[in-house]
């Protein structure tokens, strides 16, 4: 066996050479030895954070931008040609370092010690985090007052969920676990949550979330139109990244008189889209946050709480519409999106975060007569092997 160079990097990040060896950690252009030893090529840089590569929060952060941009692309490009499909493909959009304004963390007390960060990656062991290349400042500085906030709410030996986000407001923080009942805990949480600014401050023992300090009420502006946050809601990782998908889905739909957003969510597509829209979505809170905000800024959204998976808009339905957006979750929509290749809807535009049911969604739109006209990947969890995009599909004939 002979030295042999990185050619490229596989979905779940270890380099491949041109013969199929694989190697964790490598970069194109490195040079793998028969001992497994590397070399280090032109596109491996060192890893900026201290964590890297035990914190499972990146995998990535050996590659260069260049390398890092085409592994994007690639995760595309491959999930098409997987299932004979072949479209322009754009170069990745790519959000910078410090940018990520949504994250679930994790979090063990140890006696008076609180251990607070992500895990390591395919494990549950917690990456005691000091420092942190992805996450926005804003959250980040939450971190250390935190595990001070946790020792007293949490039992020892006990693991919770953090779930953080950056509102119109400041940072949501919601916590996943049981904790103490007293009043010296409800005071720990009023005295943290004012001495960092922070929004709201919400507790899950198993039942949803009830809120514990939220002095106005929490928003996060979408398409100019401040939106209802309920706790823990979907929001895209990074301003950049969502900036970048919006874009994408106006591009793709042009200026339709009537479009439908499908798994609308908190109106992420919905408040940026010309003339009317129609919003479907299945969580009954952001539905109805969606509904709510709709009105209030008087837009002409009509907002309907549905479970596309169980009652997919059917071809008739469809045809009411200039153009389609759908975003659905990682699965896909296999079932909406026969009944979308069985309607006369000019325009669609899909947003994924998985290439692989993209592509296998795309065949079907492509078989029931749509163009796959470009695809648009993005990349907002820097140094991740996560992938997102938007696509635009024509309808022909």
């Amino acid at each position: 066996m002979s030295v042999a160079e990185i050619v490229r990097v596989a979905a779940r990040g270890d380099g491949v050479t041109a013969d199929g060896r694989h190697a964790a950690f490598a970069a194109p252009g490195d040079l793998l030895h028969p001992d497994g030893a590397l070399s280090p090529g032109p596109h491996h840089r060192t890893p900026p954070c201290q964590h890297f590569p035990v914190c499972g929060g990146c995998q990535l952060q050996h590659l260069d931008d260049e390398s890092y941009s085409a592994f994007v692309g690639d995760r595309v490009v491959g999930a098409l040609t997987a299932q004979g499909l072949a479209a322009d493909v754009r170069l990745p959009i790519l959000s910078p370092p410090h940018g990520r304004r949504r994250a679930t963390l994790h979090a063990e007390r140890r006696g008076r010690r609180v251990l607070l960060g992500f895990t390591e990656g395919a494990s549950h062991r917690i990456v005691d985090m000091r420092e942190c290349w992805v996450l926005a400042p804003e959250l980040f500085a939450l971190l250390a007052p935190l595990r001070g906030l946790l020792t007293t709410l949490m039992p020892d030996r006990g693991r919770a969920n953090i779930h953080l986000a950056l509102t119109d407001r400041g940072p949501d923080v919601l916590i996943e676990s049981k904790i103490a009942e007293s009043l010296a805990a409800a005071e720990g949480i009023v005295t943290f949550a004012e001495r960092h600014g922070v929004a709201r401050i919400a507790v899950d023992e198993g039942l949803g979330p009830e809120t514990r300090w939220e002095p106005e009420p929490v928003t996060i502006t979408l398409g100019g139109v401040a939106v209802p946050f309920p706790p823990a809601s979907f929001l895209q990782a990074t301003r950049h990244g969502e900036a970048a998908l919006v874009a994408a889905v106006r591009e793709a739909v042009g200026t339709p008189a009537a479009t439908a957003d499908l798994f609308a969510g908190l109106g992420t597509f919905t408040f940026a889209l010309p003339g009317k829209v129609y919003a479907a979505e299945a969580a009954r809170d952001a539905i109805l946050a969606l509904k709510a905000a709709a009105g209030a800024a008087r837009r002409m959204v009509f907002a309907e709480h549905r479970d596309l998976f169980r009652r997919p808009l059917t071809p008739t339905e469809l045809d009411r519409f200039d153009a389609v957006v759908i975003d659905p979750p990682r699965a896909g929509a296999r079932d909406q999106v026969e009944q979308l290749a069985g309607s006369r809807v000019a325009r669609i535009a899909y947003v994924s975060c998985n290439p692989s049911s993209f592509a296998r969604d795309a065949k079907l739109l492509c078989e029931g007569g749509y163009r796959l006209d470009w695809v648009q990947p993005v990349g907002q969890f820097n140094w991740s092997t996560h992938v997102e995009l938007a696509a635009a599909f024509s309808r022909q004939g």
